[in-house]
């Protein structure tokens, strides 16, 4: 019996488990191979936490939960395949304390031994970790050992801001930039990497020792690259140029904005800077202006929900709203809209910022608080320009919600956003603005709540069943997996080893009926707004994600994430 397996019949026992759990196990084993711990642990009957600090105790190794990502060695990416650490779960990490190699198998001896011949460390220390921590450090280190950036780093060493300092020609194709100054390609090479891999955002975030890049993917963060700290300046002063900052200024918060071309690709980008205790944050929104506007088809409400959305937004007046946080679709599901009733009988205008899609046939205004074109002001000349149909990007003041109210009684439709977390309370939030009951019982014809959630990669979801917990957290019932199979996210390079590709999006509509309006005469209180809409057959933003897990498209843990009631 190996030490592994002498292990893992100790910690059997250790844990408990009941005899008809082991041997399903087992059967799996037999089948598909592998550890019998590590079946224990997919099937969720251990955690895996619990048996590495078993482990560490049992082998006297170290666990470490977090594993270190500042000033790590990379040399080893040029010699040691990926795919080897990826296959035994080791990844090596060499750091001013010493040096280290992550283990999630300590009985795997051989592999062991050689990576460490491989690596030619003289005095290496062994520690645990979990799955998940070893492969997000495989990626990070690979990710910074590609030559290209080594090569931008090297170069940029002992460069001052203003040798790096050149002009930029206006939506210049980055592809086409054969610019030398090393900063120049380091943040040609970030946009289009971000461009390719679907970011909607680029983070870069200065600490004491180094200067993180992340991505956001289908909403969620990864890191790309740890950048030394000594590139901080020029990286900011070059990103600075491009948006037409000031370069100078250092102590206060800036933003601007960039128009470049990768490719076929025309990308807006957003550009935020912050100073911070360590030097100044960088973030950069991406926006294809490339990008298709979906039709209302697109955007995954079910056949029901559609129709009543198609009869809503034909109405002669009235709001309607969607609502939700930042980064949710609500602008997406706007344009849609405004796309299915676009035609040339009727006047659209919209006030926005900034503009995310060009549309053939509307007549779309740019806020400028520089010039003071608010929100309110726009909104204002645009009632005086005949308009049938009006969109105001966000609703974020008293005085803007009082003239789209007012626009809505005289004859208007008017679509806008708000931010909150569900549809109730966004009549909450209106008479928070100081807006009379009266007046939003009366314009207000419908609310729509939304949140973006992941797709589930189909290269490599899995199938399992989950436990009563799971289910009872978005609201199935068990009943239904006779008929339905749940799905969960594993992990594959087509889905960069994230389980999830793309995303859909989950609604919840609020059609204000007659019962609904004189209940907002009476109360405020978003709860008995939204108990009573469900009553009347609101599908809630839970129920609407309940029916995409399935559907096999989404997770019970993403539909968690994203909702979280």
């Amino acid at each position: 019996m190996t030490a592994r397996a002498h292990f893992s019949n100790n910690l059997i026992e250790r844990f408990g488990l009941e005899e008809k759990t082991i041997a399903e196990a087992r059967e799996i084993q037999a089948t598909r191979g592998g550890s019998l711990m590590d079946i224990l642990i997919q099937q969720k009957a251990v955690g895996e936490t619990e048996v590495l600090e078993a482990m560490s105790r049992e082998f006297g190794l170290p666990f470490w939960a977090e594993l270190p990502m500042e000033d790590l060695k990379i040399e080893f990416t040029r010699d040691v395949q990926i795919q080897y650490l990826k296959k035994h779960k080791m990844v090596p990490l060499g750091t001013d304390r010493g040096t280290f190699i992550a283990v999630n198998d300590p009985s795997d001896f051989q592999a062991l031994d050689d990576l460490r011949h491989i690596l030619g460390w003289r005095s290496v220390e062994i520690v645990l970790a979990t799955r998940t921590a070893i492969l997000s450090a495989i990626n990070f280190l690979y990710d910074m050992g590609q030559e290209s950036e080594e090569e931008f780093i090297h170069d940029m060493n002992g460069e001052s801001t203003d040798s790096i300092i050149s002009e930029i020609e206006e939506t210049a194709d980055l592809l086409d930039d054969t610019s030398n100054a090393p900063v120049i390609k380091l943040v040609n090479l970030m946009l289009s990497r971000a461009v390719k891999a679907r970011a909607s955002d680029i983070h870069l975030e200065p600490f004491q020792k180094s200067v993180i890049v992340r991505y956001r993917i289908d909403g969620v963060l990864y890191n790309i690259m740890n950048l030394p700290k000594g590139i901080q300046s020029s990286l900011a002063s070059r990103i600075k140029i491009m948006a037409n900052l000031n370069i100078a200024e250092k102590r206060l918060p800036q933003d601007g904005r960039i128009d470049i071309r990768i490719g076929d690709k025309i990308i807006d980008i957003r550009v935020s800077v912050i100073p911070t205790a360590f030097g100044e944050r960088t973030v950069l929104r991406l926006l294809d202006k490339t990008g298709t506007i979906f039709k209302l088809t697109d955007l995954g409400i079910d056949a029901a929900r559609l129709k009543t959305l198609d009869n809503i937004i034909h109405s002669p007046y009235g709001i309607i709203l969607v609502t939700g946080p930042t980064g949710s679709g609500k602008t997406t599901t706007l344009y849609a809209a405004l796309s299915t009733i676009n035609n040339p009988d009727i006047n659209i205008i919209t006030i926005e910022d900034p503009i995310e899609y060009q549309m053939d046939g509307i007549g779309q205004i740019q806020v400028n608080p520089k010039i003071d074109l608010t929100f309110a002001r726009g909104l204002r000349s645009i009632v005086r320009q005949d308009p049938d149909v009006i969109l105001v990007g966000e609703i974020r003041d008293g005085e803007t919600a009082e003239i789209a109210i007012q626009s809505s009684l005289t004859g208007h439709l008017v679509f806008s956003t708000l931010h909150t977390n569900d549809a109730a309370s966004s009549v909450t939030r209106l008479i928070d603005m100081g807006m009379e009951p009266f007046l939003v019982s009366s314009s207000v014809i419908a609310i729509v709540a939304q949140r973006l959630i992941r797709m589930l990669c189909p290269e490599c979801k899995e199938s399992y069943i989950p436990d009563d917990e799971e289910l009872a957290k978005v609201g199935i019932d068990r009943r239904l997996l006779d008929t339905h199979t749940i799905y969960r996210s594993k992990g594959c390079p087509a889905c960069m080893k994230t389980g999830y590709h793309g995303r859909t999006a989950i609604f919840e509509m609020m059609d204000l009926d007659d019962d609904l309006k004189k209940l907002i005469l009476k109360t405020s209180d978003a709860n008995e707004i939204r108990t009573k809409a469900i009553t009347h057959g609101m599908t809630t933003l839970v129920q609407d994600g309940a029916r995409k897990i399935l559907a096999g498209e989404t997770s019970i843990e993403e539909v968690y994430r994203v909702t979280g009631f």
